[in-house]
């Protein structure tokens, strides 16, 4: 293994010397830190990263902690995340917690022990007190959910707006028999699209018993299955269904696709995300956009701004991306007819 013993001896110079060019010590010149920079790179040297943390500095690591990275919202915010930290010199590592608070909270133990420079965080319904109090040590901002014990600083989506275009949406084309399938109350996300799902409703003129809620694990997409089958084989089936997760909505199209369900004529559905099969499902699923790209990069750039900088003013700050309604050809307006099953 290549030291800075061995560069220094390259170059005629001291090990100390050596050191500081490479953690950038103003007190070197610039000609010598290219020199030493040049050399290192020549012979394949590594840094020991792990005696820089033993002095107290943090590592170049930032951690994305997300419950599933199967669902695509995660992993496309993971790739982008990891794009601009790199651009940065900084490394994007990720943990997955399943949304099991304990799982989260060996995850952060680990992280602070291992001096992460930030946490990016969703986190569990639930946080264990030990989180909160190791996240409170750490540079940290919360993605899509939040959490009031986890700081105020949070990136995410105007979930109460999005689902409240998307059920107005098949409101306006006269359904009045409408099923919201989202994620539980207790998770932030949940509540605010399950609240969006019922101001549309009640804007319309509907009656509550206009709208069935039914409401699971938001990354399951057997969840979406089962749901769909038993509401489509109940008397007052709905004749519209809104979706409140990626995963959620996965499952609800297979399970559409396998009973032969015809969409919009049996069904009208609109959708949560934009898979990129899901402009040609079917007629192409009506559904909400989300803004990924453009968060993740927000995101980004504002903890390595912090990373960067004293936190002189690390109050809070808030950032609501906005979803879109994408209409395709998965719902349409409702003749007055109830429409017929397909055995």
């Amino acid at each position: 293994m290549i030291t800075t013993k061995d560069i220094a001896e390259r170059l005629g110079i001291s090990v100390s010397t050596v050191g500081r060019a490479l953690s950038d010590d103003p007190r070197i010149s610039e000609e010598t830190k290219f020199k030493v920079r040049q050399v290192a790179s020549e012979m394949g040297y590594v840094g020991n990263r792990a005696a820089r943390m033993m002095r107290g500095a943090s590592s170049n690591v930032v951690a994305l902690v997300i419950p599933d990275i199967r669902n695509s919202f995660y992993s496309t915010i993971a790739h982008e995340l990891s794009k601009n930290m790199e651009a940065e010199g900084y490394q994007l590592m990720l943990s997955e917690t399943d949304d099991d608070r304990m799982v989260e909270l060996r995850h952060l133990r680990e992280l602070s022990a291992n001096r992460v420079a930030g946490v990016i965080i969703v986190p569990t319904a639930r946080p264990h007190g030990d989180s909160v109090k190791l996240l409170r040590g750490l540079p940290h901002l919360q993605l899509l959910r939040r959490h009031p014990l986890l700081g105020t600083q949070w990136f995410g989506v105007d979930d109460h707006e999005s689902l409240r275009e998307a059920t107005a949406h098949v409101v306006a084309q006269g359904h009045t028999r409408i099923a919201y399938v989202g994620g539980p109350e207790e998770l932030p996300t949940g509540a605010e699209r399950l609240r969006g799902f019922r101001s549309a409703l009640s804007e319309g003129g509907l009656p509550e018993d206009a709208g069935h809620t039914e409401l699971g694990p938001p990354s399951s997409m057997e969840h979406g299955r089962q749901v769909v089958r038993r509401l489509l084989n109940e008397p007052d089936a709905p004749t519209a269904l809104v979706l409140g997760s990626v995963q959620l909505t996965i499952g609800v199209l297979e399970a559409l696709s396998e009973q032969g369900v015809k969409v919009p004529g049996e069904l009208s559905v609109v959708g949560f995300g934009d898979e990129p099969g899901f402009s040609w499902w079917g007629p192409g699923l009506t559904t909400i956009g989300l803004p990924i790209q453009e968060m993740a990069t927000s995101c980004a750039l504002w903890l390595l701004r912090r990373l960067k900088n004293e936190p002189d003013n690390d109050g809070p700050y808030t950032s609501v991306s906005p979803g879109s309604l994408i209409l395709r050809g998965s719902t349409a307006p409702l003749d007055g007819k109830v429409p017929s099953r397909s055995a």
